[in-house]
């Protein structure tokens, strides 16, 4: 355990995810580790292969020094040209090799963690290119949400649900429904002094009102709202799909009940991903 009982509860939800991750991918056949995920572009070696790679960076460890190829079609900008480098140098890695490297990496950043001196507010990297610093707090909450959502890419892919409800499924309700008011107000142009209700049903429950006021800012909470302008219900699973940018809106239209304006309901649910 770290110093600061602060960062516990998000290095245990980091912790049950990354472990979940190996579990999964220990008794896989060479052939199912090319199995595609709902990330694209990624298969199950692909994601494992981002998870290692991320989690070395956080050790310390260097990047690799590793061209790409050209003919890449999911790579479109830096942000994901800097994560593919450390997917693209493991694509030819045997299961086994993936295995062991991803149990050591959990053994040495697991330590990392209970070792950590730093205090919550101390300003750490981000782990994305080309952003501030964050605190080492939210970069602790932003890897058991990343890791999370990965753990469902590769379930998805193989077949395997599970923790659909766990601690960092909660710690991304949470991120995801931060990006609310942005999807609401700016990407999806709610007018003004107006209101949005999103329902979500399934293992992870809840209810969230966005407001837009008057000079077009959003904002979100759970209380609730009488006569929105819209309202959008639909599993968690299919949220999360959405919101992390796994499906199209067009893709899970029968897994979505839209009332009210159908024409904001349908930019918003184009413009639901929140993750780059």
């Amino acid at each position: 355990m770290s110093d600061h009982p602060s960062l516990q509860p998000y290095a245990d939800a980091w912790t049950q995810s990354i472990e979940a991750i190996s579990e999964l991918v220990k008794p896989l056949a060479e052939a199912e580790w090319n199995r595609a995920t709902d990330c694209p572009g990624w298969s199950v070696r692909d994601v494992v292969s981002h998870v290692i790679g991320i989690e070395c960076e956080l050790l310390g460890d260097p990047r690799p020094i590793h061209t790409l190829p050209r003919d890449i079609y999911h790579v479109v900008d830096e942000t994901s040209r800097h994560m593919e480098v450390q997917v693209d140098v493991r694509r030819h890695h045997t299961g086994p090799e993936m295995t062991g490297e991803l149990e050591y990496t959990i053994i040495r950043r697991s330590r990392q963690l209970r070792n950590e001196k730093r205090k919550p507010d101390a300003e750490v990297r981000h782990v994305l290119p080309g952003l501030p610093p964050v605190t080492l707090e939210r970069q602790l909450l932003l890897r058991a949400f990343d890791v999370w959502v990965h753990e469902q890419d590769i379930r998805r892919a193989l077949r395997q649900p599970g923790n659909l409800d766990s601690a960092a499924a909660l710690i991304t309700r949470d991120v995801l429904v931060d990006g609310l008011p942005r999807v609401v107000a700016k990407k999806a142009g709610a007018p003004a002094d107006s209101a949005v209700v999103i329902d979500v049903s399934g293992p992870v429950e809840f209810m969230r009102t966005v407001r837009v006021d008057k000079d077009g800012r959003g904002s979100v909470n759970g209380s609730p709202s009488l006569g929105p302008a819209a309202t959008l219900s639909m599993g968690w699973e299919t949220y999360v799909r959405l919101a992390c940018g796994r499906a199209r809106a067009e893709a899970v239209a029968g897994d979505v009940k839209a009332e009210g304006d159908a024409e904001l309901a349908t930019a918003i649910l184009n413009a639901f991903a929140v993750t780059p």
